[in-house]
């Protein structure tokens, strides 16, 4: 009964963890594309201020 207890408690641990691990995934992903797509923007923009000049 005992290790039945302790495999139960190491699923509910895991289980936790991947959620973290997914979520931070996620953040992360959003943060990164949006980081890249304001400086694509910023070239666009620097690139059309030097061809209308």
């Amino acid at each position: 009964m005992c290790n039945k207890w302790k495999k139960f408690d190491y699923k509910w641990i895991i289980w936790i963890v991947t959620a973290v691990a997914a979520i931070t995934a996620a953040v992360t992903t959003v943060l990164v594309i949006k980081a890249k797509q304001k400086q694509e923007d910023e070239q666009l923009e620097e690139y059309l201020d030097y061809s209308i000049q």
